[in-house]
């Protein structure tokens, strides 16, 4: 029997607090219900007494049936020498009518006296007073101890008593959090083992990643007995960030036999990563673990020939398992298996001394020899694989494009704009768009124009463009190599164009962009249909 872990999200407050991170009303309302798809326990939506936007929010969500989450307002207790009823923020909480409701105070002495201002006695009135005003209201309460484990290093009775005022007040559960991200994992688990002893109800943990171990310090304290893990799903926060629980769940769920989630929603764990990273506008980091594009990309070729022979022996689990692909990277060590492997995706039957085989790889000598590399850009190489095999369709033709910059005299930057006419089957369409530089409006014409055919396309966006120049004794002559990455929201991919004249190489890289998703997106419903 697995024992289960709460998960409880705090995206939409710790990651909005996050550098660079903005959430609308409705993003917040898209990442309620992708996590709530996931199965996590909780969702924590914000404060709302803190700003209009969260007042709004908690108004709509009010409307959403969620099928699995439970939605969480969090605010503090009280303020010193004040009454619950008279405070405004606990009214606020209240009228925002959520099932359950979380409470941070202050557990650490130091944080009481210097920086709240107040008298150790008054702050665990503060607590008990205000979870038990929830309670008597029929909320399930968590209480958050913030600082508990720089209270409990300093002050190891004082810390203590917070929980116990806590636990009076009517605590459902109580949440150790790591707020500074500074413990190591023995401290943590230490410390989370003599609360677990001392309290008899559930036990959480809420760690900062300022010191590297966010995730080595939640497993730790589920180790050590807790059974409840706050954090974000991709690890945004202040400063380092907070836990990234799509990483913590991996970990327990399929390593250390907990149910975190319900087991068949974890192949979607990699997609729910992806989501909330576009919600969010941020980059999933292409090395972060179980969800990210390298998380199973191998490029030496010893590495690529024991994965080929037995996945387990470069592998540390099976990609599948949540959601993930494996890829081998076309490299200088990679080998020609890594491109068999790649030509059998499309036809089982070739093998090495197959005619196929030597042509797709004289085409890619060709195309390295002029400045392609295929690191880090398989869509285009699997396009080149589809066209060699016979297996490859042009979803549309250019007839035409024109790119206009200008400067005009007394405006401050640059403007661009593009002009395109395209044609899909038959039937042209022409279009204009402006953008910020060439390549930007080159890409939202082309888009547009393509979009009165494949709908679809209103979905993909580029999330990087980078441009490496070949050989720089040509100066502004030289060739130039442009990698673009794109995403519809689900899945991420990357292609390459090469030539001398920069907004050309662009127009390569972004044609692959656009064909590999409509490519993918019949294979898909080709799937469904089967």
């Amino acid at each position: 029997m697995k024992k289960l872990i709460a998960i409880f999200d705090s995206t939409l407050r710790d990651g909005a607090q996050g550098e660079g991170i903005s959430f609308s009303v409705a993003d917040k309302l898209k990442i309620v219900e992708t996590l709530d798809e996931l199965g996590v326990a909780y969702i924590e939506a914000g404060n709302p007494g803190s700003n209009p936007k969260d007042l709004e929010f908690f108004e709509r969500v009010k409307n959403m049936s969620l099928k699995n989450a439970r939605l969480a307002a969090f605010g503090s207790t009280r303020r010193r020498d004040t009454t619950v009823e008279e405070d405004n923020n606990i009214q606020s909480l209240l009228k925002a009518d959520t099932p359950v409701v979380v409470i941070f105070g202050k557990s650490w002495d130091f944080h009481v006296t210097d920086i709240i201002k107040t008298t150790l006695e008054e702050n665990l009135a503060m607590i008990k007073e205000t979870l038990r005003f929830f309670k008597e209201k029929g909320k399930e309460v968590i209480f958050d101890a913030e600082h508990f484990f720089d209270g409990y290093k300093a002050n190891p009775e004082y810390a203590m008593a917070t929980l116990s005022a806590a636990v009076e007040g009517g605590a459902d559960c109580i949440v150790l959090c790591e707020t500074n991200g500074g413990a190591f994992p023995d401290e943590v688990y230490e410390i989370t083992k003599k609360v677990v002893e001392n309290f008899n109800l559930p036990v959480g943990i809420h760690p900062h990643n300022d010191g590297g171990m966010a995730v080595a310090n939640a497993i730790m304290a589920v180790k050590a007995g807790a059974s409840h893990v706050q954090g974000t799903f991709i690890g945004i926060g202040e400063r380092c960030g907070n836990v990234n629980l799509s990483t913590v769940i991996a970990n327990l769920q399929l390593k250390k036999n907990y149910q975190c989630i319900p087991d068949d929603k974890m192949v979607a764990l990699t997609q729910t990563a992806r989501r909330i990273a576009e919600i969010a506008n941020v980059s999933l980091t292409d090395g972060m673990p179980y969800v990210g594009k390298s998380a199973f990309a191998h490029k030496g070729g010893m590495h690529i020939d024991g994965v080929s022979k037995a996945s387990h022996s470069f592998e540390h689990i099976d990609p599948e398992l949540v959601g993930n692909e494996r890829r081998f990277l076309m490299s200088e060590v990679a080998g020609r298996s890594t491109i068999l492997a790649k030509i059998q995706k499309f036809n089982a039957g070739i093998d090495k001394d197959s005619p196929e085989t030597k042509n797709i790889i004289d085409k890619l000598k060709k195309l390295e020899h002029i400045g392609y590399q295929f690191e880090g850009a398989e869509s285009t190489f699997e396009l080149i694989i589809r066209k060699e095999l016979g297996k490859y369709k042009p979803f549309f033709e250019l007839e035409h494009f024109k790119i206009i910059g200008e400067h005009p005299a007394g405006e401050e930057s640059f403007s661009s704009s593009a002009l395109i006419k395209v044609k899909v089957d038959g039937q042209t369409e022409i279009t204009a768009a402006e953008g910020d530089g060439p390549v930007n409006a080159l890409d939202k014409a082309l888009r547009k124009a393509l979009e009165v055919f494949y709908p679809e396309l209103r979905d993909v966006h580029l999330t990087d463009y980078k441009v490496r120049v070949l050989d720089t004794k040509q100066a502004t002559a030289a060739k130039v190599r442009v990698l673009i990455e794109s995403t519809d929201g689900e899945d991420i991919w990357t292609t390459v164009g090469v030539s001398s004249d920069i907004i050309e190489a662009s127009w390569i890289a972004l044609v692959d962009s656009i064909e590999y998703k409509l490519i993918k997106d019949i294979e898909k419903k080709f799937k469904a249909y089967l």
